[in-house]
Order: C-alpha cells, then structure tokens, then sequence
C-alpha cells in the first residue's frame, strides 16, 4: 500500500485531506511543520508528499530541496492558498511535482496523487536497475588476480573520476568494451548514456551517418532527419572500438568533435554541439599505423590523453581458473543447466591452451563444453576436438608411450574428426573403416 505524507499546519486541512486519500486506498501520516515533516519520512518513508507553502518553521518551496536530498525518490506535490508563477517556477526547479493552488485544484488532488505515486514507484524500480547495472559493469565485476590485471584495473580507476578521453590498447577479446564500460558507470556521466560503436562494423558513408547523423534529402534514402550515435550519448560516453578502421576522412570530424565539441552532419550546414567523453580502443600499432599514413598523428595525441593496456590472456594464465569458473556458473544458470564437478584436467587444459582469441575465446569455448556435456561433470572430452588434440600431443610429446601405434591412431582419429568437424560418417569413409569400428575405437581412445 502506497503512504502518502500530509504537512500543513492547520489540524482541519489535513484531516480533510486525509480522509479524501484514505477512502482512495493509500495509507497516510501528517505533519504539520517542516521539522516533523523530515522526521516522519526517515520513519513512515512515504511515497509521496502533499505540502503546503506556509508552514511555521519554513517554506514548502524550500522543503522540496531538504526532502529531496534525504529521500530522492519521493514525489512532492505543494498546496498553496495563493499561488503565484515565481514560486511554482521555483517548486519545480527545486524538484516538485506539481504546485497547485487549494480549493480551486481540489478535484486534481487524487488524480495527481495517484500520477505521483505511480513516478515515485518508477523512480525506486530505476535505482535498483541503476545500482545492478553499476555491480555488472563496476570494476569489481572485472575478475583477475595477475599483477598486469590489476594495474590497468587501477589506472582505469583513476582516469574514470575525470573527463579526458581514453585510449584502451590491446589484442582483440582482452576486454576492452567492459573497461569502457567500468570507466562510465564509475564517472560522473554514470546517469548518461553509454553509447558503443565497432568502427570496422560500417562502411565509410554508413559510419558517418551513424555516427554523425543526417539531415532529410542529404543523400538518396535520406528520408527524414537522423540523429547521429554522438547525439544519443550527449552528455554520456561514446565508446569508439577499434578506432584504427576509422576511414582517414572521417578522422578530421572526429578531432573537431575533441577540439571543439562540434561537428557537422551530413546535409547540415550548421554545427551540432556535444558533451560526450571519448573513449577509443584498438588492437592495431596505432604509431606504425600514423607512419603508414593511416591515422591521424594529432587525432592519435587527442585521443591518447590517457592510454590502458590490457594483457593478452596468455599473460595472465593463473586468471583462467577463475575466469573458466565464472563463465561456467553464468552459462549453466542461463543454459538451465546443473554442474556440479569440473575434472583438473579440464581446468589444466584451459590453463596449456594460447587463447589467440583471449577472454572471448575462452567464454565461447566454455558456452560451447556446457552445451555438449551430457552429464553433471564437465570432462575434457566436453572441449573442441583442437584443445582436446593439443593436449593429448602435450602429454605424449617424448615419452615413450608416444612411440606406440595406439597413441599415434588415437591422434589420427581425432584429426580426421577435426578435419570432418565431428562428421563420423564422412571420417569412417575417409579412414576406410567401418562406423561401428570408428565409434569402438572413439569410446576406447576417449577421443
């Protein structure tokens, strides 16, 4: 049940009013100046409050400011017996509501009420999604023990307070989104917009429309004004991945956009003006790249104000464990899947493998042994048939059991499997033996 807080100093007014809301259903409490009106919502926590103007100890316009810093998400509506523009102007700048005017709004009390109860439910439903996407996109949910992790975690941390732009360096799958993501939700844009775009996902003409926006009539199919990627996150975060793919022309707008925090769209002849903070992100050398002639040696020294490097997951093996552990509790709770027991040898495999592909490799890898498992215990024979090979080549590599024709035919088999993509039937054909002999020797190989 919705509590509505009534404060007005005079004892008839608010038993009036308490009743006409009590018959609606709310549950209600009073107060009848401004310090027991704060003191009632740290103990009543109403939903909503219905003050008057004039109290004894203060103004109901000031009152607005004090209740919204003590309990932000609750909904302010002011009574007045003569109401008058500066102080409605003022109320609602303050935060409030409505401002009405007694006896002649009576009517729009209810309706009013229950407009107010409905935002204030809003506003508690949109700080709890708030608070949970700050914990999945907080540097905390950035998991790694390696000293390399942590001292990107921390410079990312500092830079995050401020508004330069970033440049996150490394291969691709290290992670890079999710920094930029930590780096907004921890700044002081977190209530903005996070705006991501992959440069190399876009042809040059599409890019800068995305990006930039067009005006109606600007090109063939320009049917209507668009707004541009750099609009939606004004005020936000743009997160520019894989910036090194940028088209050398398009390179100049986005310097303008550092320089001035203007741009103009296509079609446009006049500037669009921004707030937004940049962070950008490559793979590439982007110094080699300025050398070649592809970028722009002063876009580079703009966007480079603060550089993070994230360590190829290779750097960091003692974090796969960890990492393999996570993505595993993700993937069977949404793959509705139970597993209870991960063999060591599963867990050394992962550690042996070179993950060209980084975090990204590993979590598809992971996704994909989940899928395929057909029990409650993720096994090797769960991984794709490569790191299953690389690993039995590891074990046998010069020991004498490598030497034997058993293990030579199991690695056989399990590259022609590879090379069939786990088609048995065509992998019979092609090592000439029956599907009942292939699936045999499958069983007692392990393969």
């Amino acid at each position: 049940m919705s509590k509505i807080l009534i404060v007005d100093d005079e004892v008839q007014i608010r038993t009036l009013l308490a009743r006409m809301i009590e018959l609606e259903g709310y549950e209600v409490c009073q107060a009848g100046d401004c310090r027991t009106a704060l003191r009632q919502l740290e103990l009543q926590s109403p939903d909503v409050a219905l003050c008057d103007v004039f109290l004894p100890d203060g103004n109901g316009v000031d009152l607005v400011l004090s209740i919204k810093k003590v309990a932000p998400n609750v909904e302010v509506i002011l009574l007045t017996a003569h109401g008058n523009i500066p102080d409605g102007v003022q109320a609602i700048k303050n935060g409030a509501f409505d401002y009405i005017t007694k006896g002649d709004d009576n009517n729009k009390i209810i309706p009013l009420i229950s407009r107010a109860v409905e935002k204030a439910g809003m506003n508690v439903r949109l700080e709890k999604l708030e608070k949970k996407v700050g914990q999945t996109y907080s540097f905390e949910s950035i998991l790694g023990e390696s000293k390399s992790l942590k001292e990107a975690v921390l410079l990312a941390q500092k830079v995050a307070v401020t508004d330069v732009p970033v440049l996150l360096t490394g291969e691709t799958g290290t992670g890079k989104e999710v920094f930029a993501q930590a780096i907004h939700y921890s700044s002081k844009r977190v209530r903005q917009n996070f705006v991501a775009v992959n440069c190399s996902s876009f042809s040059k003409e599409l890019l800068e429309s995305e990006m930039f926006g067009h005006k109606a009539g600007s090109f063939t199919g320009a049917l209507k004004d668009k707004k541009g990627l750099f609009e939606e996150a004004n005020n936000g975060t743009i997160f520019l991945d894989e910036i090194g793919e940028m088209a050398f022309e398009l390179q100049a707008k986005l310097l303008r956009i550092l320089e001035t925090g203007e741009y103009i769209k296509i079609g446009d002849t006049k500037p669009t003006r921004v707030n937004v903070r940049i962070i950008a992100a490559t793979n590439r050398n982007l110094p080699e790249e300025i050398a070649k002639g592809r970028f722009r040696e002063d876009l580079f020294y703009r966007l480079s104000v603060f550089q993070v490097h994230l360590p190829p997951l290779r750097e960091r093996a003692g974090d796969i464990r960890l990492l393999a552990k996570a993505f595993i509790k993700n993937f069977s709770a949404q793959l509705s899947r139970s597993i209870n027991e991960i063999t060591p040898e599963f867990l050394t495999t992962l550690e042996l493998q070179p993950w060209k592909g980084n975090i990204r490799e590993l979590r598809n890898v992971i996704e994909r042994s989940i899928i395929v498992c057909e029990g409650e215990r993720l096994e090797i024979t769960d991984l794709p048939l490569d790191i299953q090979n690389a690993h039995y080549e590891q074990s046998d590599e010069e020991t004498p059991g490598s030497f034997e024709l058993s293990a030579m035919e199991r690695r056989h088999i399990a590259r022609v499997l590879e090379y069939t993509k786990g088609n048995k039937t065509e992998a019979a054909r092609l090592l000439k033996i029956g599907l009942t002999t292939l699936y045999r020797k499958i069983e007692e190989y392990k393969i």
